[in-house]
């Protein structure tokens, strides 16, 4: 039989997981363009000579998820080189008090009594609810797609969407758990692990704190684009053709179909399309007639501190969140007000205390994300003064000396993002609001022609590298499942 020509536009993480879930079928010819000399997307490194350090995503969590779906994909669980941290990550609060978050309930009941006596109860009924949640909202929204909309609105689904309390926020929810504020913010400050206001995601995600605790968060030997490195051999050794620096310019319609794309200079046929990017940005590839030229929200953006070091700090966690004086007041900065904070919370990431192949010997690496508004009216003007503010933070808080050990620095702001693809220059796809989750996010198959896909961290079931990979593995159940169908068709099954 005639191979069916699969083409994937964009090698972020969802392109190649899907890539790598349906070359195991011989019936597919599967060729990525991607537009960058690099392939992963948001997931790879940020190199300065012998060093080198995550660019983007930093946090592993849903580690069965994510083994599950490489296990599909043909790998085995010891292919994946994760090390789990224990403990989770410390919080440091401005009045110099710090939390401290473990896996182990135990563990983090003793925390709890220690740092905040008396909240060791609603932690138990944290944990006992949240369990419940996790289960009916991964079977029931991450598990499924939405292709089809009434499937979303069924009475089971309502059922559940009333039981996660998705008409309450995060922060909301978690007050009814917790009454000290600090408390508060350490439960809700995960919405930013996908580009959300604590204030404005629905309480579902709220889900990703209790991850924490359920399933641990993991580093990956090697830093997290080292998976990017793993799938792509994969994919060549099994004969998936991949094309770096080519830019997709254009795709060809011809009735109710795509019939080819514009990849640099040439014509290319294809009997399915894949578009793997930040979908708003990847709408404006069809004819103008057929775009949807909805106006999403975009997630927040990211400045991004890369530092290689003369040192490694002897810290407690690789992972550290610095909290300021007013989180609130962050959060209204970054998502109403849309200005650069004067005085923001920021998350570091320091991996050398695990992982000597990051740099030389004896030297180190650190990242330090500051969440920023995203989107075309950000006055940047302020951002020396806000780096400059932030360093002098880290050296008070948790870094000594940080800028007497700087070998380099280079920073990433969402003007940058925003030139690479990302729509609106938020780091995280279209914002987890309401009316941009489950059905009402853009789906696997969000236009009419019939051979026309999407994947990626603004199409459901969302963003963070697990959930990208979740959304790649119902795409190509999707197109196994009819692949299937037509080749029983064809046999008159």
């Amino acid at each position: 039989m005639k191979q069916t020509q699969t083409a994937i536009v964009g090698g972020g993480i969802g392109g190649l997981v899907t890539a790598l879930l349906l070359s195991k079928d011989k019936d597919r010819k599967i060729t990525i363009f991607e537009k960058n000399d690099y392939l992963g997307g948001r997931l790879t490194y940020e190199r300065n000579g012998p060093y080198k350090i995550d660019q983007g995503p930093t946090i592993v969590l849903l580690p069965e998820m994510l083994l599950t779906i490489l296990e599909e994909g043909g790998f085995e669980r010891k292919d994946i080189p994760l090390i789990a941290c224990d403990p989770l990550y410390d919080i440091r609060f401005k009045d110099g008090s710090a939390f401290t978050k473990y896996s182990d309930p135990d563990q983090q009941k003793q925390e709890l009594k220690a740092k905040f006596p008396g909240s060791e109860k609603q932690f138990d009924r944290f944990l006992i609810d949240m369990k419940i949640r996790f289960l009916r909202g991964k079977s029931q929204f991450l598990e499924q797609s939405f292709v089809n909309k009434r499937r979303f609105f069924s009475g089971q689904n309502i059922k559940t969407l009333i039981q996660l309390k998705a008409y309450q926020n995060v922060k909301k929810m978690m007050r009814s758990y917790f009454a000290d504020e600090q408390l508060v913010e350490a439960y809700t400050l995960q919405t930013l692990y996908i580009g959300g206001h604590p204030e404005q995601s629905p309480a579902m995600y709220s889900l990703v704190s209790y991850s924490e605790h359920e399933h641990g968060i993991w580093y990956m030997k090697g830093g997290y684009a080292h998976l990017v490195d793993l799938i792509v051999e994969r994919l060549k050794e099994r004969g998936v053709e991949i094309h770096t620096g080519a830019e997709v310019k254009q795709l060809h319609t011809s009735h109710s179909k795509v019939k080819s794309i514009t990849a640099g200079d040439k014509e290319v046929e294809v009997d399915e399309l894949i578009l793997n990017g930040d979908f708003p940005t990847m709408d404006r590839l069809l004819p103008e007639e057929r775009q949807h030229k909805r106006n999403y929200t975009p997630s927040s953006g990211c400045l991004l501190l890369y530092m290689g070091l003369d040192k490694i700090y002897p810290n407690h966690t690789i992972h550290q969140f610095f909290m300021s004086s007013n989180f609130d007041e962050h959060m209204k900065q970054v998502f109403d007000t849309k200005e650069l904070p004067d005085d923001p919370s920021f998350y570091t990431f320091h991996p050398s205390i695990v992982d000597d192949s990051l740099a030389p010997a004896g030297k180190g690496v650190l990242y330090t994300l500051i969440p920023v508004p995203a989107g075309d009216d950000v006055d940047w003007s302020k951002k020396d003064q806000l780096i400059d503010h932030v360093l002098q933070q880290m050296e008070e808080r948790g870094f000594p000396e940080l800028r007497k050990h700087m070998n380099w620095m280079k920073v990433r702001t969402p003007e940058e993002a925003k030139r690479d693809g990302l729509y609106g220059g938020g780091s995280f796809g279209i914002a987890p609001t309401l009316f941009q989750s489950g059905v009402f996010r853009p789906q696997l198959k969000p236009y009419s022609l019939s051979n026309l896909y999407a994947v990626g961290a603004s199409i459901h079931p969302g963003g963070g590298i697990p959930i990208v990979m979740q959304g790649a593995k119902l795409l190509a159940d999707h197109l196994q499942n009819g692949s299937e169908e037509r080749h029983n068709y064809k046999r008159g099954v």
